[in-house]
């Protein structure tokens, strides 16, 4: 899937000669300069530990200090239960300081939420690798707070650890369920991101992504003009399925749909349940990438 051509860089050729590539574990990225700020899309909880592990595996292996931010749905316990399985003398790692696994909600909101003391946390930590004879700082945090309370505030952090990574020894992989983001959460996380992706049952998506508020707008805007005309492939979509599908796209929840259409949020839920074995895909995600395809 890729959500739009040509407004991203290969990775490989945003980093100088000079400048060594990090191993990221992760296939579809290859080797990443300091200071990459990756978002995982992630299906099912298979998919985020064992792409967490991979990456975490590629840091300790090369001399970085690691750090995991957990949340639901994975715990300590999975995440030392899963590295352990699969990385060889993760217990000389762990015994040594190079692994730290920490619970993403008291890391990331404390007391309060407080951006400044989070992107410090991060800096410090690096210090103390650095202090420490380690080549630099590998963190991975899950998102817990899609279509929570928190959501904008967590947004504007996105932005702002992106802008504080440059000239800093520090990777990043920021993970978001996919089944549970909406097209438009999409489209905000990946523009926070220098580079998006996709782990869907095993498999491995690079997705190109708008990089900026005015080219979000023109897609939507696209999006819901192709809407309007007939989509090739599967079965047509009925005019209703349609509408509730365009709601969808702007980024409306079930609740705010079927206000907005005088309808009961059930049958939100029935038109959308439709929309999905129509166009033969699992998650409004898949459909959103299937009709980009046609801008």
């Amino acid at each position: 899937m890729q959500i739009c051509e040509g407004l991203k860089a290969h990775p490989a050729e945003l980093t100088a000669p000079e400048h060594p590539l990090r191993d990221t574990g992760i296939p579809v990225l290859g080797g990443m300069p300091w200071g990459a700020h990756i978002c995982m899309f992630y299906e099912t909880k298979v998919d985020l530990v064992d792409s967490s592990v991979s990456y975490f595996q590629a840091g300790l292996r090369n001399n970085e200090l690691c750090v995991w931010a957990v949340s639901d749905p994975v715990t300590r316990d999975d995440a030392f239960e899963a590295l352990r399985r699969d990385i060889p003398d993760f217990d000389r790692y762990l015994g040594q300081g190079q692994m730290e696994i920490v619970e993403g909600r008291e890391w990331y909101l404390g007391d309060r939420f407080d951006m400044r003391r989070i992107i410090a946390g991060w800096t410090s930590k690096m210090h103390k690798g650095l202090s420490r004879g380690h080549e630099g700082l590998r963190i991975s945090g899950n998102a817990f707070w899609v279509h929570s309370k928190y959501w904008k505030e967590f947004c504007n952090y996105e932005h702002e650890l992106d802008g504080s990574l440059a000239g800093n020894n520090l990777l990043v992989l920021c993970t978001y369920p996919l089944n549970t983001c909406r097209a438009s959460d999409v489209l905000d996380v990946a523009r926070a991101h220098q580079y998006s992706i996709a782990r869907r049952d095993g498999s491995w998506e690079l997705l190109e992504t708008p990089a900026s508020k005015q080219v979000k707008r023109e897609i939507v805007n696209d999006l819901l003009d192709i809407l309007s005309r007939p989509l090739p492939g599967r079965r047509s979509l009925t005019p209703r399925e349609r509408v509730v599908l365009a709601h969808i796209i702007r980024g409306a929840s079930t609740k705010e749909a079927a206000r907005s259409l005088g309808i009961a949020p059930r049958t939100v839920e029935f038109h959308r349940a439709n929309i999905l074995k129509k166009r033969g895909a699992k998650t409004v995600i898949e459909i959103l990438g299937g009709i980009l395809n046609h801008l």
